[in-house]
């Protein structure tokens, strides 16, 4: 049995070593409850543009008229207004207003849809956020390790040439100060990785402490559309802006049914009336809603629904310059990021290893003193650190793109 359990074991850490980026989407995209929950509230919406559009349930009435004592058939065939009788009624709306009710609730179905998308897209960016994060956190915490390790060189260095007279103490209390600042900053980074893998967890809806086996290292994609492009896929992309859309359009709609209540409904109603001996009486009836006070009610409701059309065109508005601005700033941000990634890998960083290893033999021949040596070796840490997190602010400008253009740049 401990076997067969350490083969099941075995095999489920090679599958999740081997999962992908996209294989972890598909899995959000399967088992997200965010996503589960916006998916049941497109198909309940679907659901009310027939009850909408269909008639009011008819009303039958069953009764009788006696006379001489309260009993049903009192009277029948006797007296003339002794009855027994059924009476069906149905209320019809004014022509056309069922129409436009359910055409009302399938723009509002449509909005709802495009939340549906929306919630869909925000799962996925979140998740890809969450997973290049997570990236950047392992790492920077390998160049911390790796760095602290050679640290701890240079300190044992400092304190056989200070305990030969070669070196002061205050190097050693400098190397020791920065190993120990290191040791912090690891510590942070090893809280981003938790959480990071919470936040994952969460995501894919699973149990709360997995780990993720993630690639040693990632080669950016390159950005190769332009802002222009970015602006026009989301103008008729973005699912916020296509909600805001079908919203204008559920409003102009509710627009047209304030001016149909201008009309009345009406209701009619047929009945038969059994008179015992006596013909049987019919009875046809035509009821009609008045609109008496339309100047305190249907003038303001049209006036209300005047007022929503603008509100909803607004809304897109504003919606759509924020769209503008975040995919300005954040196509900028993948820009510059590239850039700086560039720079680092192909300049800054080995010039700054060269300068370490230049500095590194003059320390051991006595021509530089600790000092030089340590910010040196500090530099290239630093370089090294933020190489990284250039690049983690790249991917991270990708998936904020992704979800407002639909575009799959986190390739």
């Amino acid at each position: 049995m401990r076997v067969v359990y350490v083969c099941l074991l075995w095999a489920w850490c090679l599958a999740a070593q081997a999962q992908s980026l996209d294989a972890l989407v598909a899995e959000a995209l399967r088992n997200n409850r965010e996503i589960l929950a916006a998916q049941k509230r497109y198909e309940a919406a679907r659901e009310r543009p027939g009850q909408e559009s269909s008639l009011p349930d008819p009303t039958v009435s069953v009764g009788w008229v006696s006379n001489g004592n309260p009993l049903p058939g009192a009277g029948l065939g006797t007296s003339v207004t002794s009855n027994i009788g059924l009476m069906v009624s149905q209320e019809m709306p004014f022509p056309g207003k069922r129409k436009l009710r359910g055409e009302i609730a399938a723009r509002e179905a449509d909005a709802e849809f495009q939340q549906y998308l929306a919630v869909r897209r925000s799962v996925v960016a979140r998740l890809k956020q969450a997973y290049h994060m997570l990236h950047h956190a392992r790492e920077a915490m390998d160049t911390v390790i790796e760095n602290q390790a050679l640290l701890h060189n240079f300190i044992q260095v400092a304190e056989v040439r200070y305990s030969v007279g070669r070196a002061a103490q205050q190097d050693i209390f400098r190397a020791q100060t920065q190993y120990a600042i290191y040791e912090a900053q690891r510590l942070r980074l090893e809280q981003e990785r938790i959480s990071r893998e919470a936040e994952m967890n969460s995501l894919l809806n699973r149990p709360p402490g997995g780990s993720f086996q993630l690639p040693d290292e990632l080669t950016p994609p390159p950005l190769d559309v332009t802002l222009e492009q970015l602006r026009a896929r989301s103008r008729t992309q973005a699912p916020q802006l296509r909600r805001d859309q079908k919203v204008i359009e559920r409003s102009e709609l509710a627009a047209d049914l304030a001016r149909r209540d201008y009309y009345p409904d009406y209701t009619v109603s047929g009945g038969y009336f059994n008179q015992g001996g006596m013909p049987p009486m019919y009875e046809v009836r035509l009821d009609v809603k008045l609109p008496a006070y339309f100047w305190r009610k249907q003038r303001a409701a049209l006036n209300e629904q005047a007022d929503r059309i603008r509100e909803a065109r607004h809304s897109y508005e504003a919606e759509q310059q924020t769209l503008d601005a975040r995919i300005q700033d954040d196509f900028v941000t993948a820009q510059t990021s590239m850039r700086l990634m560039d720079l680092y890998q192909k300049s800054v960083i080995p010039s700054a290893k060269l300068a370490l290893e230049s500095s590194m033999a003059s320390y051991e021949t006595g021509a530089l003193e600790f000092l030089s040596l340590l910010t040196n070796f500090m530099t290239v840490v630093d370089y090294e650190l933020n190489y990284h997190e250039e690049m983690m602010r790249y991917y991270l400008a990708l998936d904020r793109l992704e979800e407002v253009t639909g575009l799959l740049l986190d390739r």
